[in-house]
């Protein structure tokens, strides 16, 4: 009897150890004790390409600035700037564009690219103080002010955040052994001097900022176990603005409310003041800057990973949901023309914003697996980045805004309009602010880059949709690759097929939008799985052979949202659509620093309403028209590949009010117009001109 218990144990034990040889590790570095165990792990840089229409954009940033900023911003991006060792530009704008470049160069595989990246990772790599410091050294003398540089503050904690993460990507590209040893001696070092000097000692910025530093610390800890790494973190954390407390805060009484908390106030300083603090909403007008509230709004998550208190995501959710209803616009952004400023459809939305809005959101989405901020980066990139910049990645907006009928340079109701002279919305090289300039080309590299995460059980997912292919090792570690064939964000149908050598099991996962009523998965033709509920990621395991091919069928149908004064807008999917406009494009040959640039006026009617049968009704009211096969680049009004018809009423009286429209007519006045014409409407990327946030009209 005792034999056979034993016997028992024997077969039990090595079958224990057969199972667990069948279930390698995961293949991808996740979070390592005491860090969290998250539900997905971003693929290393060059790990997924673009495909279609989305390799397009990637080409035309390299034809355009972000292929060539230093050619046509050499004043900054030149051999002067301090971050290759010369006498100029020391600050944040150098990291900003290599940020974006770097991503870009290794996606694309282009050599040249590559080429124009590495000096600058090479001299901050060999110039390394041996403390650990690094960076544009301390001068003994202030530096020579010049205009159009920024050469101070030098030992500023913030762009070396910036620096941190262009230095953690280029290890995921290349494994360059020498950023490991690099950043470790760098990070003894902060943790040696932020108690005296914190993070927003030389300036502000890092205070809000510093999650990109936390997150780099944490990078770090996972691939090399230092445990001093983690209490960097807490410090990190502890100095970095208390936006987990402000976020929770309660929207104060119209007579505890204040509009002097913008950064330069006493609450943002470390340590702060608890009266303040526990008075500040997201909410407030000049609540917060714009971009560091982007930036910033991933700090809780990110440090919910040391510390997994369920209060942090659940601030997060409370803040995205307090900004859009108090800034949002139609299309996924927040009035922040620098302060936030409120959700009239004609205040002003950041570049910077928006690049840096998409990248919280990419941080947070394999922390959290929350739907909702995969939803909102899609419906950001899709509607708000392309619009911002040209076609030929050559001009870009420093604001726009979801109304937005006249570009000229003049005063509008901006907060720092009077600090830019009046060029805040023209599209040009250095028209509003230079930051946007240098920051903007993280967007779509970046976005590319999260298409595809893998799992701890090394399973693959697709939790953003573009055209796209991933190679990865998958199951029991066979290299598989899978093509995304789509025309999403436009089309309704998302075609993967998987190339793997040998039969292989792995659970696939699929994003299913809060938008997606009735989705579809169909597995080699055959109805897998229908009404597939929204909101959800569903997962697909089961054995998969070579040329499998799932199809994920996601109907877009045409759906009201409102906004601010009552105001209408039309999504479709996770488009937002806007009146089409005729744009006539002037070049304006400005003799400062702004020019040259180019202003847009209008060539038709803008000032219609939308009926209200229509809105009550949208299946009925809009009509969706979309071509099969498009071709030709989707971000402009002559190439989209769907458009939406419906009919309107022009309204008289609203018209231009300091350079644009009006405020939102109310709906309860009668018009006395009764003739109603036909609109267009086309995706919100695709315009210049639009309106987007209509009046509803009886």
């Amino acid at each position: 009897m005792h034999l056979f218990r034993y016997l028992f144990l024997l077969i039990l034990i090595v079958s224990c150890c057969q199972v667990v040889a069948q279930t390698p590790a995961p293949f991808y570095q996740g979070n390592r004790a005491p860090l969290v165990v998250n539900p997905y792990t971003p693929l290393p840089l060059g790990t997924i390409e673009a495909r279609g229409w989305l390799q397009e954009q990637l080409e035309r940033m390299k034809a355009g600035l972000t292929g060539n900023l230093d050619t046509y911003y050499p004043l900054v991006m030149g051999p002067r700037n301090a971050w290759l060792g010369g006498d100029g530009d020391a600050w944040e704008r150098g990291p900003y564009w290599i940020d974006g470049l770097l991503p870009l160069a290794y996606i694309l595989k282009d050599e040249q690219l590559i080429a124009k990246v590495q000096p600058w990772i090479e001299w901050t790599l060999r110039n390394q103080r041996q403390d650990g410091y690094m960076g544009p050294g301390i001068l003994k003398e202030r530096p020579l002010a010049e205009p159009g540089l920024q050469k101070e503050p030098r030992e500023d904690w913030w762009p070396r955040m910036v620096m941190l993460k262009v230095l953690q990507q280029y290890y995921q590209a290349t494994g360059d052994g020498r950023v490991i040893s690099f950043l470790t001696r760098y990070f003894r070092y902060q943790l040696q001097q932020l108690p005296q000097t914190p993070v927003d000692h030389w300036s502000f910025w890092g205070n809000k900022r510093a999650a990109d530093n936390m997150m780099v610390v944490y990078w770090l800890y996972n691939i090399t176990g230092e445990s001093f790494l983690l209490d960097l973190g807490t410090l990190l954390y502890k100095q970095t603005f208390p936006f987990t407390k402000v976020f929770m805060n309660p929207y104060p009484e119209r007579s505890n409310r204040t509009d002097h908390l913008y950064p330069e106030s006493a609450a943002n300083k470390y340590p702060y003041k608890e009266e303040l603090i526990n008075r500040l909403h997201v909410g407030l007008w000049q609540s917060f800057h714009c971009v560091n509230l982007a930036q910033g709004i991933k700090t809780p998550v990110i440090y919910f990973q040391q510390d997994p208190n369920p209060l942090y995501p659940e601030a997060v959710r409370k803040a995205l949901a307090d900004i859009e209803r108090y800034h949002g616009q139609a299309q996924g952004m927040f009035g922040g023309d620098e302060p936030m400023h409120g959700n009239d459809p004609t205040q002003g939305v950041e570049l910077c914003s928006v690049v840096e809005m998409m990248f919280s959101l990419e941080s947070m989405l394999p922390v959290t697996a929350d739907v909702s901020l995969a939803d909102q980066l899609e419906k950001i990139a899709y509607n708000a980045l392309p619009a911002q910049v040209t076609d030929n990645y050559m001009h870009r907006q420093y604001f726009q805004s979801a109304n937005q009928v006249l570009i000229t340079r003049a005063t509008r109701n901006f907060f720092e309009e009077e600090y830019h002279g009046g060029t805040d919305l023209c599209f040009g090289l250095l028209t509003g602010y230079p930051c946007c300039t240098s920051n903007m080309h993280q967007g779509w590299p970046k976005f590319v880059q999260n298409l595809w995460y893998s799992t701890p059980d090394n399973g693959v997912a697709a939790l953003v949709y573009g055209p796209s292919a991933v190679r990865l090792k998958a199951g029991n570690g066979v290299d598989i690759r899978i093509t995304e064939d789509t025309g999403y964000p436009f089309n309704e149908n998302i075609r993967f097929t998987i190339e793997t050598p040998q039969k292989t099991i792995f659970p696939f996962h699929l994003r299913i939008p809060e938008w997606a009523e009735h989705a579809a998965i169909k597995i080699n033709g055959k109805v897998w799985q229908q009404d597939v509920r929204r909101n959800t990621i569903v997962q697909i395991k089961r054995e998969w052979r070579n040329g499998d091919v799932v199809e994920l069928i996601l109907p877009m149908k045409v759906k009201i949202s409102r906004w601010a004064a009552t105001s209408a807008a039309v999504e479709r999917g996770p488009l937002v659509y806007a009146l089409k406009i005729g744009e006539e494009w002037k070049k304006a040959a400005a003799t400062d620093h702004y020019g040259p640039y180019y202003e847009v006026y209008p060539k038709s009617g803008w000032n219609y309403g939308l009926l209200r049968e229509h809105i009550l009704n949208p299946e009925a009211g809009f009509k969706v028209v979309t071509q099969q096969h498009w071709l030709g680049y989707p971000w402009n009004p002559e190439n989209v590949p769907v458009k939406i018809e419906t009919t309107g009423r022009q309204i008289p009286f609203w018209q231009l009010y300091n350079h644009m429209p009006g405020p939102l007519p109310n709906p309860q006045v009668p018009l006395q117009v009764k003739e109603t014409t036909r609109l267009t409407l086309i995706p919100y990327g695709s315009t210049t001109l639009r309106i987007t946030q209509f009046p509803v009209v009886k």
